[in-house]
């Protein structure tokens, strides 16, 4: 069996066509509706969503908060070691500024971060932010960047990261961060974890939408999945069966848990907002058994999301997805393209860019059905 090529899910996207700022209001972007069924799309807005629904689905968000999670520091040496008969006293001091993306929370102080510049970075090496409020020693290193950080802070830690902290949007988004992101790039059901991207698709919300959502009949829940390198590490091997993705922590609780068994049992659609709501679904749909043939439903629980979904993947508790547009050659378009067929995802993304869609995280949605 041929495995499938990464250039398989490649296209070619127009500069201009990347959204660098969100719309003036949340609700306003367009919205194009893919349906599999007849293999077929159609140029709709958002604001329509709950007239273009059924009216009895059952829609999953993910309340995930998204943190400042982007630090810019200074080196400032290695700490110094006690000296002994095979280890001399040295204390190592460096210059220069970098620059710190927190990825995800391992506990009791310690960070997975993304560090540049990564290469020149070892283990034992201090850096210091803003005015001494945190400091971090590098205590594993890994490639590409990837690196452990034990945090110190002067204060409560929280606190420095909310003040010091950046928005860490994305690299394609040519701007540094403003004002305006720390609440646009963020959901307006955010309550939950420490995010280090946001999920985009539920960006589009205002709670006067979730209110008309309601009012038509359509069921909300919520799920928490902590964005991290999972969702935006990019596919490095030729051949996508190969990549091997990074874990996300997510949770489930007992109501959403209740609300997705009763939703099935009554044959109602399960709308996931995001592919990170996609991505614990099926995972724990997995992990519950979701692979035999009598697959179960997500149990509530926490849980490290583990599953690479490409095309070939039998899809266990979602029907519909909300996303938006993503990258070329990137684990979010080729997961879409196991929802939606490549084929017919290529081509909906072909009319997308010719119709001028905005694309990406402040970009236009997608509805497919």
């Amino acid at each position: 069996m041929r495995l499938m090529k990464l250039s398989d899910f490649s296209f070619e996207l127009p500069e201009g066509r990347i959204a660098q700022r969100p719309l003036d209001e949340r609700d306003a972007s367009r919205m194009m509706l893919l349906n599999r069924k007849n293999s077929t799309w159609d140029d709709r807005t958002f604001r329509e969503l709950p007239e273009i629904l059924r009216g009895d689905e059952l829609m999953v968000v993910n309340n995930a908060r998204v943190i400042p999670a982007r630090l810019f520091g200074q080196r400032i040496g290695v700490r110094s070691q006690t000296p002994g008969k095979n280890n001399p006293a040295r204390s190592e001091y460096l210059t220069g500024k970098v620059e710190v993306l927190l990825t995800r929370s391992l506990g009791q102080g310690t960070w997975e971060a993304l560090a540049r510049p990564g290469r020149k970075m070892q283990v034992g090496e201090r850096i210091i932010f803003g005015e001494g409020e945190l400091e971090a020693e590098i205590i594993w290193r890994g490639e590409l960047g990837l690196r452990k950080l034990r945090f110190t802070a002067r204060g409560d830690f929280q606190q420095a990261i909310e003040k010091l902290g950046h928005v860490p949007l994305p690299p394609y988004i040519r701007r540094g961060d403003e004002p305006g992101d720390r609440s646009r790039y963020q959901t307006v059901f955010a309550r939950e974890g420490s995010a280090v991207a946001a999920p985009t698709a539920g960006l589009h919300f205002t709670s006067g939408m979730l209110e008309r959502l309601r009012k038509r009949g359509i069921e909300i829940c919520e799920l928490t999945l902590n964005v991290g390198l999972g969702t935006f590490q990019p596919i490095h091997e030729d051949e996508v069966e190969k990549h091997k993705i990074h874990t996300e922590a997510y949770e489930i609780t007992e109501e959403t848990a209740y609300c997705i068994r009763e939703a099935k049992s009554a044959k109602r659609p399960v709308l996931a907002v995001g592919t990170t709501v996609v991505r614990a679904l099926e995972d724990a749909a997995h992990k519950a058994g979701g692979a035999g043939k009598n697959g179960k439903l997500p149990g509530a629980g926490r849980a490290e999301a583990d599953i690479f979904i490409y095309p070939g993947h039998k899809f266990r508790v979602v029907d519909q997805m909300l996303t938006n547009f993503h990258l070329p050659k990137s684990s979010l378009f080729v997961m879409t393209s196991a929802f939606a067929g490549r084929e017919l995802l290529l081509g909906a993304y072909r009319h997308a860019i010719e119709a001028g869609y905005r694309f990406y995280s402040y970009g236009d949605c997608m509805l497919i059905d």
